[in-house]
C-alpha cells in the first residue's frame, strides 16, 4: 500500500474510482449508449446521429459550428457524422448564400420522415421509471454540463492568453 493511502486512510483516498464524479458519469454514458443502440438501430441511427436528429427537428437550419455548440462536438467530430448521415440521405449541408464561411444543416424529406418513427423513443428509454425522479436527474444533469462548460471555456481562455 502506497505512503499517501496509509497517511488519508482508505476511504479519504482522492484516488479511489468510487470518489471521482468522472467514473459514474463515464460508467452512465457507456450503459445508455447500450439502451438505446437496440432502439436506434430500428430506425438506422447511432446515438450521435439521434442526438443531431433531435437538435435539427427542433429548429433548421442549423449551422454545424451551432450544431456543434449544442451538442459540445468540436467540427472534427461532427462534419465526419453529418457526411455519413448525408450519404444516408437524412441531411443536406449547403453552404450558407449569405456568408459562404458557413455551412448549413438541413434535413431531407427522408429525415423530417424518420421524427415520427422515433417518437417511441423517449418513451421506450424512460418506461418503468418515475417521471419526477427522471426530470429531477436530468435537471441535475444540466447543471453539472452547465459548470463543466463554464470551466472547460475558462480553461481554454486561460491557454489563449
Amino acid at each position: 500500500m502506497s505512503d499517501a493511502r496509509l497517511t488519508l486512510g482508505l476511504e479519504e483516498d482522492p484516488l479511489l474510482l468510487d470518489r471521482q464524479i468522472c467514473f459514474p458519469l463515464y460508467a452512465a454514458t457507456n450503459l445508455l449508449g447500450r439502451l438505446y443502440g437496440p432502439v436506434l438501430r430500428k430506425l438506422n441511427l447511432t446515438y450521435p446521429q439521434y442526438l443531431v436528429m433531435l437538435v435539427l427537428w427542433e429548429q433548421q437550419p442549423q449551422t454545424i459550428g451551432a450544431l456543434g455548440a449544442r451538442l459540445y462536438l468540436d467540427s472534427g467530430t461532427l462534419t465526419p457524422l453529418l457526411k455519413r448521415m448525408e450519404g444516408a440521405g437524412l441531411l443536406s449541408r449547403a453552404r450558407d448564400p449569405n456568408d459562404e464561411r458557413r455551412v448549413l444543416v438541413t434535413l431531407t424529406e427522408r429525415g423530417e420522415t424518420l421524427r415520427s418513427q422515433a417518437l417511441h423513443v423517449p418513451e421506450t428509454m424512460a418506461n418503468g421509471y418515475n417521471a419526477e425522479g427522471v426530470d429531477a436527474l436530468r435537471e441535475s444533469v444540466r447543471d453539472l454540463v452547465s459548470i463543466l462548460a463554464q470551466h472547460s471555456t475558462r480553461s481554454r481562455g486561460s491557454k489563449a492568453a
